[in-house]
């Protein structure tokens, strides 16, 4: 099975490189990090300019039809350059939900707007800390009316809608459409490690809600959104590693000490190696998702939470020797290192830890049928 891409998707993969070395050098997302912005609103409005956040979503609904096998090219590049970006939450989630989830007119009403990047819209599913699950839920919906808190929601302050997972009167799940501006729907910031990517605590006050699709959904369909969502967060991951280790391996060869680089020293070599090799199953694995997903494959669960703990770990790991590399100084305010540590960190925890995703992946490899003798 060829899990590569296509000339087509390597020329799409070039021409997002390009865009984003001149429209998102580290200077960029710097200026976020030393400003109170949540983002950088021109380089979204570049973005949806090129038209990624219309990559999957239908023509009828104003996208561009493409598969998610061109979202993931276009995650990996966003992740290469750490973008103080919204679009995660955007597209990875809350147009996926809409997708899956919305009746005709609920997609019709918003997707147009998701596409052309007018809207920015995220999903709100943790209230505290500890694993997500069907039992965690407490924010309520009765009588088209939110109530409760969930904490943290990344990038709810810059969203005009909001995705709710909660549950009705009848104690049963339901993703809620709420309109993020409202006065009764308060964002309290939060501060995280990244903060290029705001975060925020939501508190709804019998919030105007409507429930998408107007029915009751259930925790395995909650689970697949998480997984098509793992998938694309994989891929930004990725781009994250390998990043890191660019990075490393050109300081190597740069920086001296005793006479020679610092690349040519056993200690370093291992270091190098051992991110090479987690990039490189990471890949691996990130393939496998984005065919499954692509495709529509029952072993998306086992695919996603895969793709999912492999970039976890590739990219945390990188990172944290792309520092050590640097002579620990890469954690330092002037050098860039720290922008892939922070976001690493960050999409680490962001739709469920390493430990969510390793318990998904054991569920996924028992429930795998035996081959025949």
């Amino acid at each position: 099975m060829n899990f590569e891409f296509s000339d087509e998707q390597l020329m799409l993969r070039e021409q997002a490189r390009g865009f984003l070395a001149q429209h998102c050098p580290p200077a960029v997302t710097r200026n976020v990090l030393e400003s109170d912005a949540d983002y950088d609103a021109e380089l979204w409005q570049n973005v949806a300019d090129m038209g990624w956040m219309a990559t999957t979503i239908p023509e009828q609904y104003g996208g561009l039809g493409l598969s998610y096998y061109e979202l993931a090219i276009i995650a990996e590049e966003l992740g290469r350059v750490v973008a103080p970006l919204p679009f995660s939450s955007s597209v990875y989630l809350a147009t996926e939900a809409i997708l899956q989830f919305g009746s005709e007119q609920q997609k019709a009403r918003w997707l147009p707007l998701l596409a052309s990047g007018e809207m920015i819209a995220t999903v709100a599913m943790t209230e505290r800390p500890g694993q997500l699950s069907e039992h965690s839920i407490s924010t309520r919906f009765h009588e088209d009316t939110l109530t409760g808190q969930k904490q943290p929601v990344a990038d709810s302050a810059i969203s005009t809608l909001i995705i709710v997972l909660a549950k009705n009167a009848d104690d049963e799940l339901v993703l809620c459409a709420c309109d993020a501006t409202h006065p009764t729907v308060v964002h309290s910031s939060l501060r995280s490690l990244d903060f290029s990517r705001g975060h925020s605590a939501v508190q709804f006050n019998s919030s105007p809600a409507e429930v998408l699709t107007g029915k009751t959904t259930d925790w395995a369909s909650i689970q697949e959104l998480l997984d098509r969502a793992a998938v694309l967060v994989a891929w930004e991951q990725l781009g994250i590693a390998d990043v890191a280790l660019e990075q490393a391996c050109e300081y190597a060869k740069q920086r001296y000490a005793f006479g020679r680089p610092i690349g040519s020293f056993q200690a370093i070599k291992h270091k190098l190696a051992g991110m090479y090799v987690k990039n490189t199953l990471a890949r691996s694995n990130a393939y496998f998702g984005a065919w499954a997903l692509a495709i529509g494959s029952d072993q998306l669960p086992l695919a996603a939470a895969t793709a999912r703990v492999a970039a976890i770990q590739a990219s945390v790991y990188a990172a944290q020797e792309n520092i050590q590399t640097h002579g620990g100084m890469g954690f330092t305010w002037e050098f860039d290192c720290q922008f892939y540590y922070r976001r690493a960190k960050l999409l680490s925890l962001a739709i469920g830890s390493e430990r969510y995703w390793q318990d998904r992946l054991v569920t996924g490899l028992n429930n795998q049928t035996p081959n025949a003798a």
